[in-house]
């Protein structure tokens, strides 16, 4: 994967992070993407702490704008025609009602679908607050993942240990949101 990656960011030449970038962007509101492939190349290119922040940076700058999208755009339709089924209006509820710390763990945990978790909120009532706060903190660990996983693929697969790390990133974002959470009083 590393070899394809390499030879994809030869042939582009420097407009592949910019694409990249760009592709990141577009993950987030079309799920048929692969985000990992992307933020590889960001890391391949920038390296892992430039690549991390620019992969980190434009993945929430997708979230945001596919949350705005249905939020702005699919919301007040929501409510008045679908929201009205008992089934459907108690798991919005739910979701409305999300912690941060529940947030924060479904954006860090690798394989959450973004995109899902981007119209869930923009149809909920959860604050802009509440979901940006979840945002910063749990992208970064996903984030950290796929490169990490990107650049070492053959090693998370042969060895334990990388697995074991995943579960530490999602500790530590369940633990940095729970202080945002006393810090900003986000409920």
């Amino acid at each position: 994967m590393t070899e394809i990656i390499e030879n994809v960011i030869n042939s582009i030449g420097s407009f592949g992070p910019l694409l990249a970038c760009l592709l990141i962007v577009l993950e987030s509101i079309i799920p048929a993407l692969p985000l990992c492939v992307f933020i590889v190349i960001n890391f391949m290119a920038f390296g892992n702490i430039l690549g991390l922040l620019i992969s980190w940076f434009f993945t929430i700058i997708g979230c945001v704008i596919a949350f705005f999208i249905v939020r702005k755009g699919f919301q007040n339709w929501f409510n008045k025609k679908v929201r009205k089924n008992k089934k459907i209006n108690k798991l919005m509820k739910k979701i409305d009602n999300f912690k941060l710390q529940q947030l924060v763990v479904i954006l860090a945990i690798p394989f959450t679908p973004a995109f899902a978790v981007n119209i869930a909120a923009g149809l909920s009532d959860m604050s802009l607050k509440k979901y940006l706060s979840g945002l910063l903190i749990g992208k970064i660990f996903m984030v950290y993942f796929w490169g990490f996983v990107g650049l070492n693929l053959a090693e998370c697969l042969t060895n334990p240990i990388a697995l074991v790390k995943v579960a530490v990133l999602v500790l530590i974002a369940y633990i940095a949101s729970t202080l945002v959470n006393k810090k900003f009083d986000l409920k």
